[in-house]
């Protein structure tokens, strides 16, 4: 993996939003003027990046971005690259044409997302990089979480599962996000931050998993189980998608439970996972606080007017430092995957479906 700096200074007088703690199917949604007296004439267009990385573009950002559109009754577009980047930048291209005022991305690589977001400033268009930082790019404002505190929480919850099973020394393997996105670079910055500097712990694997593929997470986690000869204690999986991989292994070998693996955005199937004792941790990451976050700042530029931020994230590679509105994370755990469900992120009813329902209760969510 490529690293690169980003660092994230906050600015004087103001507090950093708060969150409790939560990374898509295809298609399109738009909507003309929700019918608001004196509601703005901009468009606002987003680009998600995927469905196949992680469930929560779809259920989640797309959801809470809608509610927010239409509350403020603002004319919006949200489509999906999935994953495709020529794709991406046909739909910016679209977007632009359509007329929007405000454009919101979260880009599937720095390189395609700046080309986007140069065109659109080129044309007078505002932009915002929504949870993912575009190096070098141009966005006015940057929306996210305090992405190196979600890797700490990550390497912290591993060293508390590990200590927990009355492990002292531990062989590590690490399953890095993608290697195109800055964010997973974070990632690992706060989880190496912490396991590197635990005597007794040795990092045995690290590989970055390519555009988040869960598929070819499975087959790296896999190949990394061999050449360890099984010895790997525990995995600190960079999000969800790529903890659930690792546990399909461990299942495979007979193992799962007794290694723990951990995880990011708390996914139904993650917090099952946790539950049945297979996950150890998961980070969660507020989407709906995030998505409103981001629309706040959509809606004033599509009304002409400056955004509140709190705080500034410095890009390296631009030389630049960009307003942002950075949340934080906290961290899930058998103990506490009740406060998911009360903060309305997942449903109990999906979440305690069959065998689960049992466990549920166990867990206090009644």
């Amino acid at each position: 993996m490529i690293k690169r700096s980003v660092s994230v200074m906050l600015a004087a007088g103001l507090p950093l939003l708060v969150s409790l703690a939560a990374c898509s199917s295809a298609g399109s949604t738009t909507s003309a003027d929700g019918g608001k007296t004196g509601a703005a004439k901009g468009k606002i267009g987003v680009i998600l990046p995927d469905s196949k990385s992680s469930a929560r573009w779809e259920t989640a950002d797309r959801k809470y971005l809608e509610e927010a559109f239409k509350a403020a009754g603002l004319p919006y577009e949200i489509q999906n690259a999935q994953g495709d980047k020529a794709q991406f930048q046909t739909i910016a291209d679209q977007m632009l044409t359509d007329g929007v005022t405000v454009l919101v991305i979260v880009n599937l690589d720095s390189g395609t997302g700046k080309a986007v977001l140069d065109k659109a400033r080129k044309q007078g268009v505002a932009t915002i990089d929504y949870d993912r930082l575009t190096l070098g790019g141009s966005a006015k404002y940057y929306v996210s979480f305090d992405n190196v505190a979600v890797g700490r929480l990550q390497g912290e919850g591993l060293q508390k599962c590990l200590t927990a099973q009355g492990k002292s020394t531990a062989n590590v393997a690490y399953l890095n996000g993608s290697p195109t996105d800055n964010n997973a670079t974070l990632f690992k910055q706060g989880y190496d931050g912490v396991l590197s500097k635990v005597p007794g712990y040795t990092k045995v694997a690290d590989q970055s998993v390519p555009d988040w593929d869960n598929q070819q997470a499975g087959t790296i986690f896999e190949q990394m189980y061999t050449q360890q000869g099984g010895k790997i204690d525990g995995v600190l999986a960079a999000n969800d998608g790529l903890g659930n991989a690792a546990i399909a292994v461990l299942k495979k070998n007979g193992v799962n439970g007794k290694v723990p693996v951990t995880g990011q955005d708390a996914t139904v199937q993650s917090l099952q996972n946790i539950l049945n004792g297979d996950q150890c941790m998961t980070v969660y990451k507020a989407v709906k606080k995030e998505a409103q976050a981001a629309a706040d700042l959509a809606v004033a530029l599509a009304q002409g007017k400056e955004g509140t931020t709190t705080g500034i994230t410095h890009d390296a590679d631009g030389n630049r430092d960009v307003p942002s509105v950075l949340l934080e994370p906290a961290a899930v755990t058998r103990d506490n995957v009740k406060t998911v469900v009360d903060d309305g992120f997942v449903s109990k009813d999906e979440l305690c479906a069959g065998a689960y329902a049992a466990k549920c209760t166990q867990a206090g969510i009644g």
